[in-house]
């Protein structure tokens, strides 16, 4: 019987890929925190550091994506510099699964997030606000916020109310 040429190219082919997958190194797994834990990333994730889930330390928050905005709070007086890294970006690394986080204070308060209010940017989890980092006193040291300024559908009580501070942990569920 013979293969037609067709059929022994996409053998071939895909021969090399196996092959060449054997040999690649497996995707990067999570590094283990160097400094003082800040947040813990635990429930439906695929990459974790910790028996806890997955464990990041100021440095390993801050080498992810960046993003920042201007924005007043009703918190806080005036409009402020707000920095961190994208909570989408933070389930990303994790390889986040579900429908709903809980974000839990390190004082244990608790909101729940549901995952279709997280988009590319928006919200961050904010770890500096004008230049430097939040104190525990001041909200810190990390603090999911939102640009409220930026248009109504971010300045509901809903909303609001995901902005918690001195955030210590996040909870992927269905």
């Amino acid at each position: 019987m013979m293969i037609p040429t067709a059929t022994f190219g996409r053998i071939a082919a895909f021969s090399m890929f196996s092959a060449a997958m054997a040999i690649l190194p497996a995707q990067a797994e999570i590094a283990a925190p160097k400094g003082e834990v800040v947040l813990t990333v635990g429930g439906n994730i695929a990459e974790s550091n910790s028996p806890e889930g997955a464990a990041f330390d100021m440095d390993m928050l801050m080498a992810l994506p960046k993003s920042g905005f201007d924005t007043h709070t009703t918190w806080t007086e005036g409009s402020h510099r707000f920095e961190g890294v994208p909570l989408k970006a933070v389930l990303d690394a994790v390889g986040a699964t579900g429908g709903m986080i809980t974000a839990t204070a390190l004082n244990s308060y608790s909101v729940e997030i549901p995952i279709d209010a997280i988009e590319d940017e928006v919200p961050i989890i904010a770890y500096h606000i004008d230049g430097e980092p939040f104190s525990r006193r001041d909200k810190g040291p990390l603090w999911i916020v939102f640009p409220y300024d930026a248009g109504e559908k971010y300045q509901s009580e809903l909303v609001y109310g995901y902005s918690i501070w001195q955030l210590a942990g996040l909870t992927i569920s269905e």
